[in-house]
This record gives structure tokens, C-alpha cells and sequence, in this order.
């Protein structure tokens, strides 16, 4: 049996229902349309299905849809440059965020690490709005991730400081005038944290 060709009105009608969370009306377009037609669909922001449940916490919906996604689709960017674990961490929803992170086959941790057009990460928002839980997790998914990944390699290396690295000479004057002179070894760099933007996304 041949599916039906969507219309934009019936994929605007897609885009309506992931934003409500009607799960119900989501498996009758997949029933009516094929699952392979759910990631075409974008609204005048380039948003997809994926932004839409995320950005409102849709949970039941989000766990119909993400098996039947390509994991490309996690990594889309809207016409701000924002993916859909952008929008997660914006409206702090966690369980979204989690379960966007754990997708079998997607990206991973490195969504936490994509910014978007106003330089921000998806830890970079939960920061912005001051998500403490949000950041708290995203920092150690990523740890775990480092952790895990089994000698790093080449990032392990460049942490380490050079053989060749100077020795900070530091002298110290005593109450009697005497001067004390004290070699301080250099110290091994410690990664920088991530900072929110000060710029606010439209969405």
C-alpha cells in the first residue's frame, strides 16, 4: 500500500502537534505519511520535530519519535543555529535533554558542545538561565565521557606541561631584611569552563 505525499499545511499540522505534545495526532501522520517524511518537516525557522517536543517537554512524544529519526536529525539547526538540546537546556527540561544526549546512534556528548549562531552551547544556555541542575549534568556526562574514553590520546598529551616548561623563581624578604629565594614548578593547565553568551536567542 502507498503512503500519501505531505502537504506543507499537513506538516505544519506535524509541527503543531509535537509543540502541543499530541502524541495521538503524531502516530496518525506517521500512520497516514511514513515515519521518513517526519524529518522534512520545518517551520519558517527551520525548526524540525525534534525542536518542537524538546523545547516543550514532551517526553511521551519524544520517545515515539526518536526511533523512528535519522540521529542526523539531532544535530539540526534551526535558522538560529540552535538544535534541539539548545532549546532542552533553554526551557530546562532534563529528562529531554537526557534522553536527546543517550540517543542510540546520535551524537552524543558532543551536542553539549555545539554553539549556535550566538555563540552559545547547550551548556552555555542552561547557564545563561541560570539552570544549576541542566549544568551540573551536562558537565558530568562530559566528564564521564573523558573518563571513559580510555587514553585520550592527543588531548592528554597537550595537558601535560613540556618538559622544557620554566620554573617561576619567586624571592621572599624575612623581617630582618633577608632575602629567601624559591624555585615554584610549572603548573599543570586546568581546562577553562564554558561561559554563557550575554545575547539572548529569538526563537
Amino acid at each position: 500500500m502507498s503512503l500519501s505525499t505531505p502537504t506543507p499545511e499537513d506538516l505544519e499540522e506535524l509541527l503543531l502537534s509535537c509543540r502541543y505534545g499530541d502524541l495521538e495526532d503524531i502516530q496518525q501522520f506517521v500512520d497516514k505519511f511514513g515515519a521518513d517524511t517526519l524529518a522534512s518537516a520545518r517551520d519558517g525557522t527551520g525548526n524540525t520535530v525534534l525542536h518542537m517536543v524538546s523545547a516543550n517537554g514532551h517526553t511521551d512524544a519524544l520517545d515515539y519519535l526518536l526511533p523512528l529519526l535519522p540521529p542526523a536529525l539531532l544535530a539540526a539547526r534551526n535558522g538560529a543555529g540552535s538544535t534541539a538540546l539548545h532549546w532542552a537546556a533553554l526551557n530546562r527540561h532534563l529528562a529531554v535533554a537526557q534522553k536527546l544526549v543517550r540517543c542510540a546512534g546520535g551524537p552524543g556528548v558532543d551536542l553539549i558542545d555545539v554553539k549556535n549562531d550566538a555563540g552559545r552551547s547547550p551548556l552555555g544556555e542552561a547557564e545563561m538561565v541560570g539552570w544549576e541542575e541542566g549544568a551540573k549534568w551536562f558537565v558530568q556526562v562530559m566528564n564521564l565521557e573523558e573518563d571513559g574514553s580510555g587514553g585520550g590520546g592527543k588531548d592528554e598529551e597537550e595537558l601535560q606541561p613540556a618538559e622544557s616548561t620554566q620554573d617561576i623563581e619567586v624571592e621572599i624578604q624575612d623581617a630582618e631584611g633577608q632575602v629567601a629565594k624559591m624555585t615554584i614548578g610549572g603548573e599543570k593547565p586546568v581546562a577553562p569552563t564554558s561561559s554563557a553568551g550575554e545575547s539572548k536567542e529569538t526563537t
